[in-house]
């Protein structure tokens, strides 16, 4: 069953996505001259990456907190990392934002043109220069007004545990003096586990959208917000986990 579904949604995602990249390129097209931070098309890749989570109606996403992210303001928003199915689900956000992703993503068919219209930022992991650059053009878009969504972990959780958080994305947001918007999703790994080419058909996905955290609450330091930001996610991890198991148990 699983291998059934996992071809019939692969199927169905190249060949939509082959159609919906033409339609991203002219929404990018006639944006264009009013907006240069091209949220347009960014709010079009939102609805076509969040849309494959609506189409299953066995895969149930719930979020909360979106009121949290304001789209007029400029965020360092940080979320835990248990799938690649949680790109998908984080576009079911409809927040204006830039992904930063490691750079082999733009080899996938379309996907990578979707990422270069939206000029979303790319590092090559491991490659120090690479990183500078990458650090250097987010600070130009939080410059911008653009608003940043980073995987602080640096990679998918093999175990669904919240894992050590990396510097970067929290001395983004001390230097430029904009808020982290801590997000914490549950179920994604269900979906589609690291090191797994299998969909599961049936999830239960959760996130959950924390209020903004402000650098100067930790003396504009990178190193302490980022401990506190872990811990908080980490413990509102557990409280998903142990609200969904008593929903379970109740039904």
């Amino acid at each position: 069953m699983k291998t059934f579904f996992s071809w019939l949604f692969l199927a169905y995602f190249f060949s939509s996505s082959a159609v919906l990249v033409l339609v991203a390129a002219l929404v990018t097209l006639f944006a264009l001259p009013f907006d240069r931070n091209r949220r347009a098309v960014h709010y079009f890749a939102s609805w076509w990456g969040f849309h494959y989570v609506q189409i299953n109606p066995f895969w149930r996403c719930r979020m909360e907190g979106r009121e949290h992210i304001d789209p007029k303001k400029t965020y360092v928003i940080v979320a835990n990392h248990q799938s690649l199915s949680d790109i998908m689900v984080l576009y079911g956000l409809f927040r204006p934002y830039k992904w930063v992703s490691k750079e082999s993503i733009l080899k996938i068919p379309f996907i990578g043109l979707n990422m270069r219209l939206n000029q979303y930022v790319t590092l090559k992991r491991g490659d120090i220069k690479s990183i500078r650059d990458m650090m250097q053009v987010c600070r130009d878009w939080l410059n911008r007004g653009a608003s940043l969504l980073m995987f602080p972990e640096g990679t998918r959780s093999e175990d669904g545990e919240i894992h050590d958080f990396r510097d970067g994305s929290f001395r983004l947001a001390a230097e430029c003096h904009v808020p982290v918007v801590p997000i914490v999703i549950s179920g994604t790994r269900e979906v589609l586990p690291k090191h797994s080419a299998k969909l599961n058909w049936k999830a239960d996905i959760k996130v959950r959208v924390l209020p903004p955290i402000n650098p100067d609450d930790f003396g504009g330091k990178a190193a302490p917000m980022r401990d506190y930001v872990h811990d908080l996610m980490k413990k509102t991890l557990a409280e998903m986990r142990n609200e969904t198991k008593t929903l379970v148990a109740a039904s």
